[in-house]
């Protein structure tokens, strides 16, 4: 299946076009049930596969295995991949992306910071010269396949921030995201520069950026809003409640017979639904 022209043609739809941030197989599962678009989100990666914040741990190779999974598991989801700075080299970035591509990804996020990173809603990001970043995105261009390529920068300062996206919207790269964007008027500032190049929003809790409904991403001139982290921070607290009353009720579980808890019969039907053999052949419909 063509997924990149799946994802194009969803960005192209009137409205903004939500992507869940998902952490690993049993979030997207979830996720899955709501929505018809995942976001593999670096920091939900970073936090669950290794338990280390977002500051430049991953290794390339547990991402490819990890979209993979998902791909088999989830034919007819919309499926954009955070691949950071590429791994730092350009070659490295070129190498990932075919793989990506191979394995099924919908699109990838290509960022201009340099070592050392962090989250984009996080304080301290350096960028790379742009022309430096800009020979590495037009080299991952070459060799992404059919895959929708967001250009993303994480310039904080007010005019390289105005003038690397009015740069990003004349590459030919899908979509462009400018990280940790701190105001609707910021927003409005970014889409009148990017002219008529799609613009993706992050949102992210308790971070940079404004906490905005789609509604009004879309009446902002949003194409693209991702979901960071919604399921890892859910699973944070929902688990830290589930362990205080099971410590509080020394050890004894909670009734799933009564519905009020999942169990294994229900965890058990989530799952089954992922197991390839059930899936329609391809090209699989995208919801």
């Amino acid at each position: 299946m063509d997924y990149g022209t799946a994802l194009r043609r969803e960005i192209a739809a009137p409205g903004t076009t939500p992507l869940i941030g998902i952490y690993d197989m049993y979030s997207a599962s979830v996720a899955a049930e709501h929505f018809d678009g995942f976001f593999v989100s670096g920091f939900g990666f970073a936090a669950s596969h290794y338990g280390l914040p977002d500051i430049g741990f991953i290794a390339w190779p547990d991402m490819a295995a990890f979209v993979e999974r998902l791909r088999l598991a989830f034919p007819g989801r919309h499926l954009l991949v955070d691949i950071d700075d590429g791994y730092v080299d350009p070659e490295v970035a070129c190498h990932v992306v075919q793989r990506l591509d191979r394995a099924g990804a919908s699109g990838i996020i290509l960022e201009d910071q340099k070592r050392p990173r962090r989250c984009g809603h996080a304080d301290g990001k350096l960028v790379l010269p742009f022309e430096e970043y800009l020979e590495k995105l037009h080299l991952v261009l070459e060799c992404r396949g059919n895959m929708v390529v967001v250009a993303r920068t994480d310039a904080v300062e007010e005019d390289d921030i105005l003038r690397r996206a009015a740069a990003l919207a004349k590459t030919d790269a899908d979509v462009v995201l400018v990280d940790g964007v701190r105001s609707v008027e910021w927003i409005r500032r970014i889409r009148d520069v990017l002219g008529d190049k799609p613009l993706l929003f992050n949102q992210i809790a308790g971070g940079k950026s404004p906490r905005l409904s789609l509604p009004e991403l879309t009446a902002l001139g949003v194409d693209i809003a991702i979901y960071s982290t919604p399921c890892l921070f859910a699973a944070h607290a929902a688990i830290d409640a589930a362990l205080r009353d099971l410590k509080a009720a020394q050890g004894r579980l909670p009734d799933a017979a009564d519905g009020a808890a999942v169990g294994v019969r229900e965890a058990t039907r989530l799952l089954e639904r992922n197991i390839s053999r059930h899936h329609k052949p391809f090209p699989a419909t995208v919801h």
